[in-house]
């Protein structure tokens, strides 16, 4: 039932945290669509052309091809006629495009009048143009006539998805505005993602759960992908290579991949890995980090068979998720629901890029900004996920630890009265500091009680009597029954019971039948150091017990007592109880003095 609970609150709070996360995506998208679209057509670049002349030749352009069909090399890019943009004419107009891994670009704006005015940057200069959103915002340069055409020249282009992506063009102030608001969405989600690493590296230590440190591990790489993918790290770090700010972004992204696989095993039980999926994990991992590795370290070189390799690892591990989702369904795990709502949107979103990688789909801008939000989304929730499996790991824990004092409470404690046993009563005692004094206390005649009763009522009369010694002695004093009728006590010599009143309270005891049940007591005081002083205290506790017994019974005998220094007691008689009535003294071999305590 509390599992229960448990699971379908998070899951209300996950699904809200999902919902209020993926709200963000269409207004990012939303926010990264300012401006009128501009259409594009591409021709690679040939020795001897200018400019002007591929301005003036708009039909030796290719409109109709993928760009990337292109491969790598160095291209035109010619927009069709640019569109008239509402408002004031005077507010300064800019283009806007996807950034790529490309050496130098250079826009050649044509305007109304025939000018053409030029800006350049290389991958090292790119920095005062990236916009978040990893978008290129390149302001127009003010001329009287408005801009009819813009022509790109890309050199060292990696067209692995287009030269030119998603240009559109609109008013500077308008993207000045997205900028800021994809600034409050970007830094809503670093932040989220921060405290959640520094909240789980604080409780790791109390905790000690291995999944933390590997969730952590997912954070800092998706932290480090959303830096890299939105071009947050372009701007904050101005001297950075935007190609290498690419680089950056495939190896977050890869480590993300190959944490996830890792992840993945850690938060579900063992029983959901077990087999095959075991296999597949370990070959998933390598199957992801090779290509991530082999890109991180050669690109640009050979870079269109290394993308594609990467590619072909992110099928890989979105049918590995697949599988860890169908076998946790299978196997019943208590943390598939976390699971699923975490890296549900992900997922979905990771199968649009790789059908855009595969070229199956258009290039869009939510498709980026999606994989971002959605992983902001699965940190919140996968971290609602890591603290409601601490919380089943850690309840389990508690129980273990309940049922193994109950266990251990078991072994020790005597069945019928619910005192010690005589193997726990001996743990407690031996090791007690100071002198301390043993009662042992025998029910008389307990034979006769169960002829009379019989052995139902017999073991009520020892129920009856336990508890009676229980009420009857202080809190620190150790109690047990260490036989069939026999019961020992253990106090310190200092604050030991009065004997007298202990025996009378225990002839009040109330018995089935009305039976009047008695007692006989040996006492002995000495050290508890070990079982040399036990042997010897109980020794002598005993051979009082039997005295008291020969004295008549009902009433306490005292032993020798024996010494706090090491070595035997010397045989010398302590201190008597008082007497109320003379008995005979002890039979040969009995020691010590007894006193009854009744008519």
């Amino acid at each position: 039932m509390v599992r229960a609970m448990g699971g379908g609150w998070l899951t209300r709070i996950g699904a809200l945290i999902l919902a209020i996360m993926l709200g963000l995506v269409p207004l990012s998208a939303a926010q990264a669509q300012v401006g009128q679209p501009l259409t594009t057509c591409i021709r690679p670049i040939h020795p001897g052309d200018t400019p002007q002349a591929m301005l003036a030749a708009p039909q030796r352009f290719d409109c109709r091809s993928d760009q990337s069909s292109y491969g790598v090399g160095d291209y035109w890019v010619l927009s069709q006629p640019l569109p008239v943009i509402a408002g004031d004419p005077r507010d300064r107009l800019a283009v806007r495009f996807a950034s790529t891994w490309q050496d130098a670009t250079t826009l050649h704006i044509l305007y109304a009048d025939g000018q053409m005015r030029r800006v350049a940057y290389t991958s090292a200069t790119t920095s005062p143009y990236l916009l978040l959103g990893a978008m290129i915002g390149v302001p127009l340069p003010r001329e009287g006539a408005r801009p009819v055409r813009i022509l790109w020249e890309a050199h060292g282009a990696a067209n692995m998805r287009g030269v030119v992506r998603g240009a559109r063009l609109g008013r500077h102030g308008d993207m000045l505005a997205t900028e800021s608001s994809l600034g409050l969405i970007y830094g809503l989600i670093m932040g989220m993602v921060i405290g959640l690493a520094v909240y789980n590296l604080a409780l790791w230590p109390a905790l000690r759960q291995p999944l933390q440190p590997v969730y952590c591990l997912l954070l800092f790489f998706i932290t480090g992908y959303a830096l890299a993918s939105s071009g947050l790290i372009g701007q904050w770090l101005p001297w950075l290579d935007n190609n290498e700010r690419h680089r950056w972004n495939a190896i977050m992204l890869g480590g993300v991949a190959l944490t996830l696989v890792i992840f993945a095993r850690h938060f579900f039980e063992r029983k959901v890995f077990e087999g095959w999926l075991d296999r597949l994990a370990i070959v998933s991992f390598v199957l992801i980090a090779i290509p991530n590795v082999a890109f991180a370290l050669l690109a640009p070189r050979w870079i269109l068979p290394l993308d594609q390799a990467v590619v072909f690892g992110f099928l890989v591990l979105l049918f590995f998720l697949i599988a860890v989702l169908v076998q946790a369904w299978r196997r019943r795990s208590n943390f598939l629901w976390a699971f699923a709502f975490a890296w549900g949107a992900p997922i979905v979103f990771a199968m649009f890029r790789l059908l855009h990688a595969a070229h199956l789909i258009a290039w869009r801008p939510w498709i980026d900004q999606s994989t971002v939000l959605s992983m902001g989304a699965e940190a919140l929730i996968a971290s609602l996920g890591v603290a409601y499996r601490i919380y089943l790991l850690s309840r389990d824990r508690d129980l273990a630890r309940a049922d193994e004092r109950v266990a251990r409470r078991l072994a020790d404690t005597d069945s019928l009265t619910g005192l010690f046993n005589r193997r726990a009563f001996l743990d407690q005692a031996i090791g007690r500091s100071g002198p301390q004094t043993l009662i042992l206390i025998d029910i008389d005649h307990f034979k006769r009680i169960n002829d009379q009763l019989g052995h139902d009522g017999g073991d009520e009369v020892l129920r009856g009597f336990a508890h009676a010694l229980a009420d009857l002695v202080g809190p620190d004093t150790l109690i047990a029954r260490i036989g069939g009728e026999e019961f020992a006590l253990l106090t310190d010599a200092a604050r030991g019971p009065d004997i007298d009143l202990l025996l009378a309270r225990l002839r009040e005891v109330a018995y089935p039948s009305g039976l009047k049940v008695t007692a006989s007591l040996g006492l002995c005081t000495g050290p508890m150091r070990d079982e040399t002083d036990w042997r010897a205290i109980y020794r002598e506790a005993d051979q009082a017990l039997y005295a008291a017994k020969n004295c008549g019974r009902d009433r306490a005998c005292r032993g020798r007592s024996l010494p706090m220094t090491g070595g035997m007691a010397e045989s010398r008689p302590a201190a008597p109880l008082p007497l109320v009535r003379t008995r005979p003294r002890p039979a040969r071999g009995e020691t010590g003095a007894c006193a009854n305590g009744g008519s």
